[in-house]
């Protein structure tokens, strides 16, 4: 997966995009290892305000985002401003 096919978008732009309810990865281990990723980069956030890079697709393509997750829930993550991605449209986490 090339970074470069990811267009970087501004945090505050997420709140605008539409997303599919379908599932983005394929395997339970890519799942697995998506939610490991997660609860690192939250753990990383709360405690040393790290910003990781987020690798998602909306209705129209791929886009990446590099911000700090504040909170996850079963379903999405939060980040600043409420803004919230759903888990099941991310690709993967860069730390």
């Amino acid at each position: 997966m090339s970074d470069n096919t990811f267009k970087l978008i501004n945090k505050e732009e997420i709140s605008s995009l539409h997303f599919p309810k379908e599932e983005i990865l394929k395997s339970d281990k890519e799942m697995k290892i998506r939610s490991e990723e997660i609860h690192r980069a939250i753990a990383l956030g709360n405690l040393e305000h790290q910003k990781v890079t987020i690798y998602f697709s909306d209705n129209a393509g791929k886009k990446r985002v590099e911000t700090t997750i504040w909170a996850v829930t079963d379903s999405a993550i939060v980040l600043k401003q409420n803004t919230v991605l759903p888990i099941n449209r991310i690709h993967k986490l860069e730390i």
